[in-house]
């Protein structure tokens, strides 16, 4: 199957506090059995500890035994639980909150992109160049110049082209991404190593944006990017295991304790990446025991080890907003013409999902505008008839912009919707201008529709398109506004830090078949918690801002 990707569960650990519980005892049920030698390894206690378990919403102690949870509750409940060796940890009332989970990035292409040239919120082109310059002195001969981030809306949404970086950059071939993935910028001798001229023909379901002669300007969009970067020398598995190693410590500095990620496929590209990732990367960590990772590949569930499960397959419908490839039924308000790519055929699409289905797996379809949403859902749909009815999980990655209605069908069908808050911080000023004021406003980024519709909407961040920063998008999901705004972009589709919390750490773990193992602080459950910079729960339910502390993954401190 030409789309598939593999799809891991990295896990780690959070901690939050939360309010203290009522003195009443938690139901008997709330813990493990123990017999009279039973001690715990760790033992939290005077803290806020939120659960996202509606059974027990909050606890003021929490036991830990084998990388486990054992109990929950008030102190003195757990107090017998306290023998040789146990730890037990005085939090003074701090916040404690499950292990974040990001339920949509790419960890190794993350990891990979904090070694190279960092173009993110950069707003004016002499930085855009000095920083490409400055990679040029450091830059050994016969090697590339890679990076990417940029935003070309915060600098008045002019597109950069080669001729900014060729005089810089003379002899070294150069690719720097854009920050949704979807539109990168490569250099004239990129270009030429590439066989990429006027002579060139856009690829199914990708644009070479050319001058009004028909030149390339340097800029790809979608699949054309396909036609550089298989010329991009590949990363020895040395490089991309450190890229890995890189990218968890990142994410644990974060609260990040589980990930879903969906590799470093492109559509129309070779299936080989991914899959070398798999095997060169992740086996090799999870065997060396470098790895808290839990992966997901033939079978939704199935463990291949304590870290690594197997997930599912991936494709993508349409493109992205800031490249003007996301799919919609109305055009471009800046380009009247545009209304998007289709990046995959219908028919191959509803093959790929409906023998993936068939066979058992998680799918999961990237789509953006309205009309690849509402495509996917029809397509889901016919899926869901033909097949029969089961626990599906069927997700749509990103579900940015939906015409009216379309959140209630998510709601209707169980389709979880994986979306990405910090993105809307991003996308604002690009929104209006790609679709005016009232399209933006009524259609982007609707996490109280689709809440309200009953879908299990999770939480992520498309790092490195957006930074991994789970408490920042709780506030953004909570408050929809920017320091720099005057106004919240549509307040009506705020949601609670309740709803966001869960978003980012049960429900999230709901979306990837892994709730019985991770995603709320239960007996049984793995001890993966955060500990946050607050000491009051009402302040963080109303403001949604702290910073991570610790972090804990299988009740082991992983950062700092």
């Amino acid at each position: 199957m030409k789309s598939k990707s593999l799809i891991v569960l990295v896990s780690a650990t959070i901690a939050v506090v939360l309010a203290i519980i009522a003195s009443s005892s938690p139901p008997d049920w709330f813990s493990l059995p123990l017999n009279r030698k039973t001690t715990a390894d760790l033992l939290l206690r005077n803290a806020v500890i939120y659960t996202s378990n509606d059974s027990l919403p909050f606890a003021d102690s929490l036991a830990v035994r084998h990388g486990r949870i054992l109990r929950l509750g008030n102190y003195s409940s757990l107090q017998e639980l306290v023998g040789y060796g146990t730890k037990v940890l005085d939090l003074n009332g701090k916040i404690v909150v499950p292990g974040f989970i990001d339920s949509h990035l790419h960890l190794i292409w993350g990891g990979r992109q904090l070694a190279q040239v960092d173009l993110r919120g950069i707003d004016k082109k002499d930085e855009f160049v000095r920083r490409v310059k400055e990679a040029a002195r450091n830059t050994r001969p016969g090697s590339w110049i890679l990076g990417g981030g940029w935003n070309n809306d915060l600098w008045g949404g002019d597109l950069p082209t080669a001729s900014w970086i060729d005089h810089v950059t003379p002899d070294i071939p150069v690719w720097l991404s854009r920050m949704d993935g979807h539109m990168g910028l490569a250099n004239t001798v990129a270009l030429s190593v590439a066989g990429i001229s006027d002579s060139s023909e856009d690829p199914n379901g990708g644009i070479i944006v050319r001058t009004a002669s028909g030149e390339p300007t340097g800029l790809l969009i979608d699949s054309a990017m396909n036609l550089l970067v298989t010329f991009i020398p590949e990363l020895s598995a040395d490089e991309r295991r450190e890229a890995l190693q890189r990218a968890s410590n990142y994410a644990l500095m974060r609260g990040v304790t589980t990930v879903v990620d969906f590799g470093r496929y492109l559509p129309g590209s070779s299936l080989e990446p991914p899959w070398e990732d798999f095997s060169d990367v992740y086996q090799w960590a999870d065997s060396s025991g470098k790895l808290r990772i839990r992966d997901v590949v033939n079978k939704m569930g199935h463990a291949v080890s304590q870290w690594i499960y197997l997930g599912g397959v991936k494709a993508f419908a349409d493109g992205s907003l800031g490249s003007r490839s996301a799919l919609f039924y109305e055009p471009y308000v800046d380009e009247p013409q545009n209304y998007g790519v289709q990046t995959m055929d219908y028919e191959k699409l509803i093959n790929m999902t409906m023998a993936s289905d068939s066979s058992g797996l998680q799918v999961a379809i990237h789509a953006i505008g309205d009309k690849a949403n509402d495509l996917i859902l029809d397509m889901y749909e016919k899926v869901i008839s033909e097949n029969g009815i089961r626990d599906r999980r069927f997700r749509i990655e990103h579900a940015q912009h939906l015409a009216p209605g379309t959140s209630d069908r998510f709601g209707k069908l169980q389709i979880v919707a994986s979306v990405q808050p910090e993105q809307l911080l991003d996308d604002y000023e690009s929104a209006i201008k790609k679709l005016g004021f009232d399209r933006a406003q009524k259609s982007s980024y609707l996490f109280r529709s689709l809440l309200s519709s009953n879908s299990l909407l999770a939480f992520g961040s498309d790092w490195p398109v957006a930074g991994i920063n789970p408490l920042g998008g709780i506030r953004t999901a909570m408050k929809r506004i920017s320091p720099a705004w005057e106004n919240a972009w549509n307040s009506s589709e705020s949601i609670s830090v309740d709803d966001a919390l869960k978003a980012y750490t049960i429900s999230a773990a709901r979306a990837c078949f892994l709730d019985k193992e991770v995603g709320s602080l239960s007996p049984g459950r793995l001890a993966d918690f955060v500990i946050i910079s607050t000491y009051s729960w009402h302040g963080f339910a109303a403001e949604g801002s702290a910073s991570v502390e610790a972090t804990y993954v299988s009740g082991v401190q992983a950062y700092p």
